[in-house]
């Protein structure tokens, strides 16, 4: 008798084919929320007055609103010609190509401007803030003196870019 439960004793001490791992399984942990670690600490709480007194309105500024948005739409609309121009005609302007670069150099450092505008607040982090104004004055100045180096001592902007183009 003992050797009729034999073969069945060693079907049962098998794993399931369940267990048995036919293909290779990708594990997935369980979502687990982590604590939310900052880069920066947060800037300082100031608040002035009471809670029941008017927000102040600033004074109105021609370099703020519908003037300086369509200062800055008038210079993206007109790097689209500047950009075209040269190669559509063939040669290489020195006058298309300074046009072309402080376009360039005006659309970069307006909008380089606005991303300070919007990280910096005067109002929270007032010496970085002045920090980074002076720092993109510094940097617009730098490229500034670079492009008119390139200008002239160099073949220009679109002669440069039409050699990348053709290697």
């Amino acid at each position: 008798m003992a050797s009729a439960f034999r073969p069945a004793a060693r079907i049962l001490a098998h794993k399931p084919i369940s267990a048995i791992r036919l293909l290779p399984q990708t594990r997935v942990a369980a979502f687990h929320a982590s604590q939310q670690r900052q880069i920066l600490p947060p800037g300082p709480q100031i608040v002035i007055g009471t809670v029941n007194d008017p927000t102040p309105v600033p004074p109105s500024s021609a370099t703020h609103g519908s003037y300086h948005w369509a200062f800055e739409r008038l210079i993206a609309l007109s790097m689209v010609p500047l950009t075209v121009a040269p190669f559509a005609a063939g040669t290489a302007n020195p006058a298309l190509d300074a046009a072309l670069g402080s376009a360039l150099l005006l659309h970069s450092h307006i909008g380089f401007d606005a991303c300070v505008t919007d990280y910096f607040p005067k109002r929270q982090y007032p010496k970085t803030r002045a920090f980074m104004v002076w720092l993109l004055r510094g940097a617009t100045i730098t490229a500034a003196v670079g492009l008119f180096s390139f200008q002239t001592n160099d073949v220009g902007i679109t002669e440069t870019v039409k050699k990348m183009w053709r290697a």
